[in-house]
């Protein structure tokens, strides 16, 4: 059977230079158009609509006029929200809050943080766009002090809010939070505390955003066709009578296919009196253990400091940091490089199916009578779980194009009237924050729910 997922030939590459972040009028200029031909990619003609506009209203409006410093905790289900906020803040924004009567002092922007790997893996357009519009780069992974310090500054400094999520990554569900991670929140009081010795009178705010997709007849059809592609892939034979069974028994079917897949891939007893997140659990384990042994290493720490500090291995391979050339290295130096770079990439592969298994692995299948959101939202996961399966990555998911896209926004957390509690124990200070955090995104979805 054709398999659509190619291995490349992979190369060892000199390091990637990225400009100052900067904003260019020019570039904004452009995105105005081929923003939104780009954004057809993630959501086609879907309509977008704002909830909670008056939070986002008046926090944008402080911020632009220098009345407070503001984080927008966004949250990045799917992988187009930073692209969708970044063009909706620029173009729409400023229009919309004047016909609610609210004017800011500015044009409405907000700066984006990324990791390094988005440079990467993203191409030459994300590395000549990103910096042009004030987006600043971050290592997971690594230290990086010049990094944190263009997010202090632009916090402490403005005058745009900063936008940063705090899953980190895309976390492949709507209707859920998995986890959150400190990041932001701790940025966010470093920073308060440095406005609080400047100006007392300056708070700073986060408010937390969330994204939700909802689907038409077209929705439902895309998905119809989406399933019997993932029934091709998971049977030997025609799939056709297949399709006389309801969605969770077609969906029962082409999991326990993929996982029985992985398990004899992985030399795993397959056991099915197990549940699905206990045999998910053991592929997850033995691909991490698969990717150190083939980069030779042995990574510490909690589940998602080893996957960065793998993903961080691999990308120092095939991108080398501080090399600028190989024209003073010999052939086989040369050569050396693209064969550890050609075995980090496989490696990374694997890499690439524990990140997402840990997400989906507690993913129960959705009944008939579940919303069709959230049945498109566990096909477009299985698709992805199959991807990565046969040694493709985010690149290779399929986006199911929603009828209307819901922009949500939540009441803003002052973390300024908290600083006496995070000078007094900075741990539970965080963790308290996050815990808000978390029960205002909770909240919004809600919302969204009880509206639809």
């Amino acid at each position: 059977m054709f398999n659509p997922f190619k291995t490349p030939v992979v190369k060892a590459r000199t390091d990637i230079k990225l400009r100052k972040p900067k904003m260019s009028r020019f570039v904004i200029f452009l995105l105005n158009w081929l923003g939104r031909l780009y954004l057809f990619l993630f959501y086609g003609i879907a309509r977008i609509c704002l909830r909670g506009e008056m939070d986002l209203f008046h926090a944008f409006k402080r911020a632009l006029a220098g009345e407070s410093r503001c984080i927008i905790a966004f949250r990045h289900p799917n992988g187009g929200e930073p692209s969708l906020l970044a063009w909706f803040f620029l173009f729409r924004l400023r229009f919309l809050a004047a016909m609610h009567g609210v004017r800011f002092s500015r044009k409405a922007h907000a700066i984006f943080v990324y990791g390094y790997d988005v440079a990467r893996w993203g191409g030459w357009v994300a590395r000549f766009v990103l910096p042009r519009i004030g987006g600043m780069p971050i290592h997971h992974s690594k230290i990086d002090r010049e990094g944190m310090s263009r997010i202090y500054d632009a916090l402490v400094n403005g005058p745009y809010p900063v936008a940063i999520s705090p899953e980190g990554q895309v976390s492949y569900s709507i209707e859920t939070v998995p986890r959150l991670e400190q990041g932001a929140i701790r940025i966010g009081f470093h920073a308060a505390e440095r406005l609080n010795d400047i100006n007392s009178n300056i708070p700073l705010e986060i408010l937390p955003i969330t994204i939700h997709f909802r689907f038409g007849s077209w929705g439902r059809i895309t998905m119809e066709l989406l399933i019997r592609r993932i029934e091709k892939y998971t049977s030997a034979g025609k799939s056709r009578e297949k399709r006389k069974l309801g969605f969770p028994e077609r969906m029962s079917i082409a999991r326990d296919h993929v996982l029985e897949v992985n398990e004899k891939r992985y030399q795993i007893k397959t056991d099915k009196s197990l549940s699905c997140e206990e045999r998910l659990d053991a592929i997850m384990n033995a691909a991490m253990q698969t990717a150190e042994s083939i980069l030779g290493v042995k990574t510490e720490g909690d589940f998602f400091s080893r996957v960065y500090t793998l993903f961080q291995t691999c990308w120092d391979r095939i991108v080398i940091p501080g090399v600028d050339t190989f024209r003073d290295k010999t052939g086989i130096e040369r050569g050396s490089a693209d064969l550890l770079a050609g075995e980090a990439w496989y490696a990374s592969r694997h890499v690439e199916l524990v990140n997402l298994v840990w997400y989906i692995k507690k993913s129960e299948i959705p009944t008939e009578s579940t919303p069709l959101h959230q049945k498109v939202e566990y096909v477009q996961n299985l698709w992805d779980l199959i991807s990565r399966s046969v040694g493709g990555a985010y690149a290779e998911r399929i986006s199911i194009l929603p009828r209307r896209v819901i922009i949500q926004s939540g009441l803003p957390i002052n973390l300024s009237t908290r600083l006496r509690d995070y000078k007094n124990d900075r741990k539970a200070a965080v963790q308290t924050a996050l815990d808000d955090l978390e029960k205002a995104y909770l909240d919004c979805i809600d919302k969204v729910n009880k509206r639809e």
